[in-house]
């Protein structure tokens, strides 16, 4: 009897414990994009029908086959320079938090929060 117990009460605590975890890179990024992109440019990226939102699976191919890290970072963190009229909110300081040193593309290491990178990064694997 006091083995089960032992044993059923170490179950509960790993799974108390898994759930504490912090998720794996892609997952978090997966679940931002979720969270934060999804209801406009739907789950898969590809734009929800009937909306204006950009398909984000074709970012590289309008680039001359090239992903447009810089840009892309910039245009979710809110920072367009003035060129936008778009609807699409500003995400960066629902992103801010750990930062990474990072190179968008352009030579250039600049620390930049963790979650933007991640969430960058994914987009980049959607990608057609």
């Amino acid at each position: 009897m006091k083995w089960t117990l032992s044993v059923g009460l170490g179950a509960a605590g790993l799974a108390v414990l898994a759930a504490c975890a912090p998720l794996p890179q892609n997952n978090r990024a997966e679940s931002d994009f979720a969270t934060y992109c999804a209801g406009c440019h739907g789950a898969d990226g590809a734009g929800i029908a009937g909306g204006k939102a950009t398909n984000l699976t074709t970012l590289s191919s309008k680039n001359g086959g090239t992903f447009p890290r810089l840009q892309v970072m910039g245009k979710i963190y809110g920072y367009t320079m003035g060129r936008s009229a778009s609807d699409m909110p500003e995400f960066g300081q629902l992103l801010e938090g750990e930062s990474v040193p990072f190179d968008a593309g352009d030579g250039t290491i600049t620390p930049t929060p963790k979650r933007l990178v991640e969430l960058t990064r994914y987009l980049e694997s959607i990608q057609q």
